[in-house]
């Protein structure tokens, strides 16, 4: 169990029992450059590279600048890097005007050129972690950054990875890149991993109040990291080493990734059985112990989910232990797409109308509610089959003004009486929170419900999945 052991400004830091055994071990082996950094990191004068500035990186880089630290956001994409110098956000939960203000005090300043990390203390590497098309992981972004950055390292600095991936990924991949700098890891500069929490859309938990895990490659490390992000988080955490950090982050997605697809399985099944799943599920919910309620849906999306366990499967084979409980998970979750494109095609049947030539009109293609984040969402596949099968699919989401399906740019159409009454079938993919549940109720001839969102509205046209109902 974590215990207290220290307090750096605001921050709680907690460590296991190992890893403090480890850090008493060292306290009197610091070099001068590791007092001296973390001197700069407890005075804010220490000079922050946020490398990526996705929707992990630019949240991060905007909490070190509001405290004072001077932070440089590297990003890639020119487009991205022009549009923060200019003081736009174009991630959902970083205000432009935030954005704004940090750049004219000079508190962030947005490059591609990646000879600033010369001149800095601290170095955080939030870039993409995807998987090829088989699913295996694509550490390409990070090879790449971490090669790029290797001209320009010194001693004395600390390097931080946040990306989500398998374990030993820091020690395994990154430190031999960094290595090839001529300086060592963990003696001439510090390096750890500490996984990013960022939720997206999530107003209740952003980066200061989501408690932090660190693992450094040696006790200097971690300490250093550690008083880093006490200056911008309640509560951090250190573990042992890098690898339990990195399977942390695994644990917690993996988690989820398993038990939405227990009860994805569950709701076909109570389909089957003509039970109403929702209801099901809340009165299980009413168990004060022991159970915590996930609901069914058209899929998984996101950076997270569906990604994140992959690696840690792929990690096992290696040890020639497979995941198959993962994997089972991984095969039902990308499964529901389809099985919500059959749906559709009964209801059209229902009808007397083949999906063939049927307009039909998706609503919500974000992979979550309130954001325009579409990565791996489930809404893209379902449109995609639909096509496959002859249908004209329109879409409209107010937090996705267009995207690619295909090898076709499609725009977000309105939502008004006109386009709701064109559409011979309506689908609800998400449940953005601006939707006028009313209205889609009333114009739309035939609505389909993957997200129970208009539970209340008992029109014969609406077809609500798992509520224990066939489709009529």
């Amino acid at each position: 169990m974590p215990s207290e052991t220290a307090r750096e400004g605001d921050a709680l830091i907690s460590t296991s029992s190992v890893g403090l055994e480890r850090a008493v071990g060292l306290v009197q082996k610091r070099a001068p450059e590791s007092d001296h950094l973390r001197q700069a990191i407890l005075d804010h004068t220490a000079r922050v590279v946020v490398v990526g500035l996705g929707y992990v990186g630019l949240p991060l880089a905007i909490e070190f600048a509001s405290v004072g630290f001077e932070v440089v956001g590297l990003e890639a994409d020119q487009t991205r890097c022009r549009r923060l110098q200019a003081g736009d956000s174009y991630v959902e939960d970083v205000a432009a005007e935030a954005v704004r203000g940090l750049v004219g005090e000079g508190k962030l300043q947005p490059t591609s050129d990646y000879s600033c990390i010369a001149s800095a203390e601290i170095v955080l590497i939030c870039l993409p972690t995807p998987t090829h098309k088989n699913r295996e992981p694509d550490l390409t972004h990070i090879t790449e950054g971490a090669q790029a950055m290797v001209p320009f390292l010194r001693v004395g600095q600390l390097v931080v990875l946040e990306s989500t991936t398998y374990p030993g990924t820091t020690e395994e991949v990154l430190a031999p890149i960094l290595a090839e700098s001529g300086l060592e890891p963990g003696e001439d500069f510090y390096l750890a991993y500490s996984p990013e929490r960022i939720d997206p859309g999530n107003a209740k938990f952003g980066v200061r109040n989501t408690p932090r895990v660190v693992g450094g490659i040696n006790p200097i490390s971690t300490t250093l990291a550690c008083s880093l992000y006490a200056q911008v988080v309640e509560r951090v955490v250190s573990v042992s080493s890098p690898r339990e950090a990195e399977m942390a982050k695994l644990i917690e997605n993996t988690f989820r990734h398993v038990n939405i697809a227990l009860v994805n399985e569950l709701a076909m099944l109570c389909d089957r059985m003509k039970i109403n799943i929702w209801e099901a599920i809340a009165a299980a919910a009413t168990k004060p112990f022991g159970f915590m309620p996930f609901h069914p849906g058209p899929g998984v999306g996101g950076h997270c989910i569906p990604i994140d366990p992959c690696y840690l499967s792929w990690k096992a084979r290696e040890y020639d232990a497979p995941a198959r409980f993962i994997e089972l998970a991984t095969e039902i979750n990308a499964s529901m797409p389809e099985y919500i494109v059959g749906k559709v095609v009964d209801t059209l049947n229902s009808r007397g109308k083949a999906v063939q030539g049927a307009r039909v009109l998706i609503l919500g293609v974000a992979y979550k509610r309130d954001i325009a984040d579409t990565r791996e969402s489930p809404a893209l596949k379902i449109m995609e089959r639909l096509r496959q099968k002859g249908a004209k699919v329109s879409y409209h989401d107010p937090h996705v003004p267009e995207l690619v399906i295909g090898a076709d740019l499609l725009r977000c159409v309105p939502l008004d009486v006109e386009t709701l009454s064109n559409a011979d079938c309506v689908v609800l993919t998400t449940d953005h929170r601006a939707y006028p549940l009313d209205l889609i109720a009333r114009h739309s001839r035939l609505l389909v419900d993957t997200r129970h969102a208009f539970t209340d509205h008992k029109n014969g046209h609406i077809v609500t999945l798992w509520n224990g109902d066939h489709v009529p």
